[in-house]
């Protein structure tokens, strides 16, 4: 087992790491920019250093300060999160070739699956079941709408290399192609330094489905079931559950499989998350592979009773996983609420001081968070503060008890998404899990004032 692992991130989720890092004994050493040097993560840590300024350029995502770090302080390990640079093929074969262990698959898998065209095809070749749309990359517009003319309108243009929603355009007849094409790839230069883009059918009204797995460095795979992440904003997810309303007991193993056998296509080691579109004929097809821990992890955690973050580390050790597919057992049902530092009727980000908070707590009610009173909320990261998570045996229960979170969870001095929330969970829609990815558009504007 490792001795002493760097966390290489901020807030929440590098708190969740060290708390991980402290169950299993292992020292763990916090890194920081200038304006997080009071955070919580920074205090909970064995060790901390400084690795630059606010500017995430220079600091979080700042390869030789942070392997400078993890020399100066004698780490055998860095465990990324998620974000910054946990899908950063590079930063994983850096941290290959000088010894240190990245906690996370290897930088051949971040490189191939972070291709969302080549993970496309590879799919296609397994037998898997992928959306409609082109072979590999799109080079021109006229490419485009060859594809697009063969598979149908509605479609979308999608950045190979994206996430987050970044490089993304919806084209819903001919002509609005070649703005779509030229706009989608200019997003994804700008936010990916690539350009390419390839183009799929676009669903009206899906789900996203995603599904867990672990694997160990003997190639044993298993999968802990699925979330629903279908309630978003900008392909940005808001709220997530597990098990999903839609899905039912076969669909699930099905899911597994196929989710399973895309993890070993290409020999992907450690926690992963595949993820999927469902139509209305419980239709589901693949669309993507996120190579880290997902924001949304605890509430596979609260129904399998599984520590992903541990096993994360147990993996990287090289230890064999501590489960079997047929000791994992779904019980109950959990629901994350991300409670962002945003305006909760424009969606702007709030930044400011936070004057004043109280979690929650109870029965079946986890929040992982780095906030307190008197933390700086700052324009510079991710507006995602705490993630407020419920666990009921049913689903009705999960809903009541997050009902009753939200309305002890007080957060003064900034504006966040809890309203949003409450709203969302009054919907008679969503109460009976009647929902898709277009879900949120009827939250788009402030609700009427009596």
């Amino acid at each position: 087992m490792f001795k002493k692992i760097l966390v290489a991130n901020r807030s929440e989720i590098a708190v969740r790491v060290i708390r991980a890092c402290k169950e299993l004994g292992i020292r763990s050493v916090a890194v920081h920019s200038e304006v997080d040097k009071d955070a919580l993560h920074v205090r909970l840590a064995d060790e901390h250093l400084c690795i630059g300024p606010a500017d995430p350029a220079l600091s979080y995502r700042n390869i030789p300060n942070i392997l400078s770090a993890a020399e100066i302080t004698a780490c055998d390990a860095i465990h990324p999160g998620y974000g910054f640079l946990a899908e950063d093929a590079h930063f994983a074969e850096v941290c290959e070739s000088i010894g240190i262990k990245f906690i996370g698959p290897t930088s051949e898998s971040i490189g191939t699956m972070g291709d969302k065209a080549k993970a496309r095809d590879i799919m296609i070749r397994q037998g898997l079941p992928v959306l409609p749309g082109s072979e590999g990359e799109i080079t021109s517009e006229q490419e485009a709408a060859a594809v697009a003319a063969k598979i149908g309108y509605p479609v979308i243009i999608k950045a190979s290399a994206g996430g987050g929603g970044r490089g993304m355009r919806v084209v819903n007849k001919e002509d609005e192609l070649a703005h779509a094409f030229e706009a989608a790839r200019a997003e994804a230069n700008a936010a990916f330094g690539n350009q390419s883009v390839y183009v799929e059918r676009y669903f009206l009204e899906p789900r996203h489905i995603e599904v867990q797995i672990l694997a160990d460095e003997r190639g044993r795979t298993i999968y802990l079931g699925e979330r629903d992440c279908s309630v978003q904003r900008r392909y940005q997810k808001l709220i997530e559950e597990t098990p999903s309303p839609a899905v039912d007991d076969r669909l699930r193993r099905e899911l597994g499989r196929v989710a399973v056998e895309a993890a070993q296509a290409v020999r992907y080691r450690n926690a992963g998350t595949v993820e999927f579109l469902l139509d209305k004929e419980h239709r589901f097809y693949f669309m993507e592979m996120n190579t880290r821990i997902q924001v949304e992890h605890p509430i596979t955690e609260e129904v399998t009773g599984i520590d992903l973050v541990k096993e994360q580390i147990r993996i990287a050790a090289g230890l064999p996983l501590s489960w079997k597919q047929q000791d994992v057992k779904m019980i109950g049902h959990s629901i994350e609420c991300r409670i962002n530092a945003e305006c909760p009727d424009t969606f702007q980000p709030c930044a400011g001081r936070i004057t004043r908070c109280h979690p929650p707590g109870g029965p079946g009610v986890r929040v992982d968070s780095a906030i307190e009173p008197g933390s700086e909320i700052t324009p510079h990261y991710d507006s995602l503060i705490a993630k407020l998570i419920v666990h009921g045996m049913t689903r009705e229960e999960a809903l009541a008890r997050m009902r009753r979170a939200l309305d002890e969870c007080v957060v003064e001095g900034i504006k966040t998404t809890i309203p949003l929330h409450r709203r969302i969970l009054d919907d008679p829609d969503f109460q009976k899990g009647r929902f898709s990815t277009s879900f949120l558009e009827r939250f788009s504007s402030p609700p009427p004032t009596s």
